[in-house]
C-alpha cells in the first residue's frame, strides 16, 4: 500500500506575496504569468514546493525591467556683476534628467556639434555627486554669441532590449526667462453657494511661452470645474469646493511661477442655544428674580460677516439695563451671541429668538426659539424599565434607549462607556433628538455598555445628565 503525496507550489515575491498583484489562481502555478509586466513588478521570486516531507525546496529568479522615459530639461540662470570691470556675467545651467533601467547615459549636442568635457573652454559638463548617474549638468559660463543655439540632451540604455535612444531639444536665446504671471482676481473671494466664479489667469513674462495649469488645496479640482487657456471656471459653486486655488506656469526655465487665491463660500449652519442659570445658586431651575443667560451660536463662513439681532415674542429686543445683548469675542467663541436677563420678572417669560445673519447675503437667515417660562426646568435623564441589560443576537437590529425630560429637551449624545471603543459607525460619539440610539445589523464586537449624556446644546448648561445600558449580543 503507498501513500500519494501531491506537491504545493507558491510563488512569492521579495517584499512579501505576489497574491495582491496577480490573480491568486497564477500564484499556486508551476508557472507564474504576469501579463503587461510594470516596472514596479521587477525584482526577486521565490517558486516554493513543498508536499509535507522534509523541508521545501525553493529556488528564486530574478527579473529585471527595462524601460527608458523621455528625458527633461530643465534650465537655472544665474547672473553675477563682476566688481572690477562694468559688464554682467551670465552662467546658464541645462540639467537633462531621465528614468530608466539600467542606468542611463547622457550626451549633451549644441547644434550637430557634439559637447565633451574640455573640448570647449566654455563649457562644462558634469554630475552633481548627490545624483550620480541619474542626471547631466551642462553648464554655459559667461556666455558668448555661439551658446545661443539648439541645445540636445541623448539619453541611451544602449539599445538594451532594443529600447532607442531619446532625446529632447531646448533653444537657448538671450530672451531666455523663467516664467512670470498674474491673478487678475482678488483675494479673497467670497460668494454665496450656487454662483459662477471665473478665476482669471495671465502670462506677464517668460520665454520660452510658459503652461499655465490651475491646481487646488483640495488635491484635485472639482469634477465640474472647466479650464479654458488661463481661466479657471468652477459652475455654482459649493461649500465643499471652497479652498485656496493656485495659477502655476512652468517652462523648464527657473523655478515655476505661482500665484494662489481663496475661495470662501458663504454659509450659515448649526443653530444652536443653552440657557445658563445663576451660578451663585446650588439649584439649576429658573426662578424669579434671578439672573438667566441665553447663548446663541452659530457657524458661519466668513465670521466676519456674521450679525445677530434678538427678538421676544416677535418684537425686536434692545440692549438695556436688565437684558444686557453681548457679542463675544470671535478669537474666544466664535459666531456667539448672549443675552443676559437680570433679576428675572414674571413679565421676562416668553419665546426669545436669537436670528442669525451674513452682512453679504444670499444666505437664508437662521432663527433660534428659547422658550423662557416657569415650566424651564433642567433635564433629567433615565434608562426605561427593561431596556437595560438589552440582549439581541447577530445581525439584528437593535434600539438602545434613555428618556429625557426637561424643558427645553436638550440633544443627547451618546458613546461607548470605555472612552477608546469607537461607536458602531466608527465616530466616538453620536447624537440623538429623541434619546434613541438604533444600530443595524449589530455583531458581537458592539457588546458592552453604552453611555447616553445630556449636551450643553438646545438645553441647559448644566452638569451632565448620565445613564448606563447594556447590550449583549449572542452568537447564532
Amino acid at each position: 500500500m503507498s501513500t500519494l503525496f501531491s506537491s504545493q507550489i507558491r510563488w512569492t515575491k521579495t517584499a512579501g506575496s505576489v497574491s495582491d498583484r496577480f490573480h491568486d489562481s497564477s500564484v499556486f502555478n508551476q508557472t507564474l504569468n504576469i501579463a503587461k509586466i510594470l516596472r514596479t513588478q521587477g525584482g526577486r521570486y521565490y517558486c516554493k514546493a513543498e508536499n509535507g516531507l522534509g523541508s521545501p525546496a525553493i529556488k528564486s529568479i530574478r527579473v529585471d525591467v527595462y524601460y527608458l522615459d523621455e528625458p527633461t530639461v530643465t534650465v537655472h540662470q544665474s547672473i553675477g556683476e563682476a566688481k572690477e570691470q562694468f559688464y554682467y556675467e551670465r552662467t546658464v545651467f541645462l540639467r537633462c534628467v531621465a528614468n530608466s533601467n539600467p542606468p542611463v547615459r547622457y550626451s549633451w549636442h549644441r547644434g550637430r556639434e557634439v559637447l565633451t568635457q574640455g573640448s570647449d573652454k566654455g563649457v562644462e559638463i558634469y554630475e552633481p555627486f548627490f545624483t550620480q548617474g541619474e542626471t547631466k549638468i551642462l553648464k554655459l559660463k559667461n556666455l558668448r554669441p555661439q551658446d545661443y543655439a539648439n541645445y540636445s540632451c541623448v539619453a541611451s540604455v544602449r539599445n538594451v532590449c532594443a529600447i532607442l535612444d531619446r532625446s529632447v531639444i531646448f533653444k537657448l536665446t538671450n530672451k531666455t526667462a523663467s516664467p512670470s504671471i498674474k491673478l487678475l482676481v482678488e483675494d479673497p473671494i467670497v460668494v454665496n453657494p450656487g454662483q459662477t466664479v471665473s478665476l482669471v489667469c495671465i502670462t506677464t513674462g517668460g520665454e520660452p511661452p510658459p503652461i499655465l495649469t490651475w491646481i487646488c488645496s483640495n488635491d484635485s479640482l472639482p469634477q465640474r470645474s472647466v479650464v479654458k487657456g488661463g481661466t479657471l471656471t468652477l459652475p455654482a459653486i459649493t461649500s465643499d469646493e471652497a479652498g485656496v486655488y493656485s495659477c502655476v506656469a512652468s517652462n523648464s526655465v527657473g523655478n515655476p511661477a505661482k500665484k494662489s487665491t481663496t475661495i470662501v463660500v458663504r454659509a450659515l449652519k448649526k443653530g444652536r442655544f443653552w440657557i445658563t442659570p445663576d451660578p451663585y445658586h446650588n439649584d439649576d431651575n429658573i426662578q424669579i428674580g434671578r439672573e438667566v443667560k441665553i447663548s446663541c451660536q452659530v457657524e458661519a463662513t466668513p465670521p466676519e460677516e456674521l450679525t445677530f439681532s434678538w427678538l421676544k415674542n416677535g418684537r425686536a429686543l434692545r440692549s438695556s439695563e436688565r437684558m444686557v445683548i453681548t457679542q463675544t469675542d470671535p478669537d474666544i467663541s466664535p459666531g456667539t451671541t448672549n443675552l443676559d436677563i437680570i433679576d428675572l420678572k414674571f413679565t421676562d417669560f416668553g419665546t426669545y429668538t436669537c436670528v442669525a445673519a451674513l452682512k453679504g447675503g444670499g444666505i437664508p437667515e437662521i432663527s433660534i426659539d428659547v422658550n423662557i417660562s416657569s415650566t424651564t426646568v433642567p433635564p433629567n435623564l433615565t434608562v426605561p424599565r427593561g431596556k437595560s441589560p438589552l440582549v439581541t443576537r447577530e445581525g439584528d437590529t437593535v434600539e438602545l434607549e434613555c428618556l429625557v425630560s426637561g424643558k427645553p429637551k436638550p440633544i443627547i449624545l451618546w458613546s461607548r462607556a470605555d472612552k477608546e471603543v469607537p461607536m458602531p459607525d466608527g465616530s466616538m460619539q453620536m447624537e440623538s433628538y429623541d434619546g434613541v440610539l438604533r444600530i443595524v445589523n449589530v455583531s458581537r464586537e458592539m457588546t458592552g455598555s453604552y453611555r447616553c449624556q445630556t449636551s450643553q446644546y438646545n438645553g441647559f448648561n448644566v452638569k451632565p445628565r448620565e445613564a448606563e445600558v447594556e447590550l449583549i449580543v449572542q452568537c447564532e
